[in-house]
């Protein structure tokens, strides 16, 4: 018996049904225990197969996307940020606005969940087939300014390039130069028609102007994303300030 099954575990394996061969001793003896039909002991075998092909692949793109923390739309807490409505939230979290090419730009201050929420819809978006690009403004102009010169620059640049939905974060958090300023462009431009954006920043769109420096580029850029685009505010007060921690319990140092 137990030569039947190695061989059969070498057959799965040559045929790349890895998992399977796995778990085929375990499930031999289930069915032998429950008195399975052959039709129900070979969709079980591969139905595992083809349940762990889609998590290892949705635990590959998570590799991919280099999400700086981890956090799920579930994780998002409605009552911190009440400027978001229940119903706004259900109809971001359904994803219509992806299949539609639309770009969501969430503005607010420091710490009321802009970077939460856009890594909460690209988990989702991920689980749901999307291929996702996650990168920091920081990151991506430095990215942009060397591809020509790194392969990890432009491994990472065709992934965003191909990507259905890239999550650009705080944007504008520094002035560009000229240059960093038409890298830009180019790349907001190759995303145009071909992948939704989401952009968080402190800082309205009528502030970009003197960040990005050229006036002509600007209105490029902005006709570009606000073509098809949402403008989600977040206020209130910041959610990591409210919830720190203190090496002093509950005290308060006095000066």
């Amino acid at each position: 018996m137990n030569e039947i099954v190695e061989n059969l575990q070498n057959q799965l394996k040559l045929h790349t049904l890895t998992e399977a061969a796995k778990i085929v001793p375990a499930l031999i003896q289930q069915a032998e225990s429950e008195d399975w039909s052959y039709r129900q002991f070979l969709g079980e075998l591969l139905g595992h197969e083809q349940k762990r092909r889609e998590e290892k692949q949705m635990e590959k793109r998570l590799k991919w996307v280099a999400f700086p923390f981890h956090k799920t739309l579930e994780e998002f807490d409605l009552n911190e940020q009440q400027s978001l409505s229940r119903k706004q939230f259900k109809q971001l979290s359904e994803l219509n606005w992806l299949d539609q090419i639309f770009n969501l730009i969430l503005l607010g201050p420091p710490g009321v969940g802009k970077t939460h929420l856009a890594i909460g819809l690209g988990v989702e978006a991920i689980q749901r087939g999307y291929k996702v690009a996650f990168i920091s403004m920081g990151e991506l102009i430095h990215t942009l300014k060397t591809e020509e010169i790194t392969r990890r620059s432009q491994t990472r640049l065709k992934r965003i390039r191909e990507a259905n939905l890239v999550i650009i974060d705080d944007l504008m958090f520094m002035a560009m130069d000229p240059k960093e300023a038409n890298l830009f462009f180019h790349l907001i431009n190759d995303l145009y028609n071909s992948s939704s954006i989401i952009l968080t920043s402190n800082k309205g769109p009528s502030d970009w102007g003197e960040l990005i420096g050229d006036p002509a580029i600007t209105t490029a850029i902005l006709d570009r994303i606000a073509h098809r685009s949402e403008i989600v505010h977040l206020n209130g007060d910041s959610y990591r300030m409210k919830h720190r921690t203190s090496i002093f319990g509950g005290e308060t140092v006095q000066k």
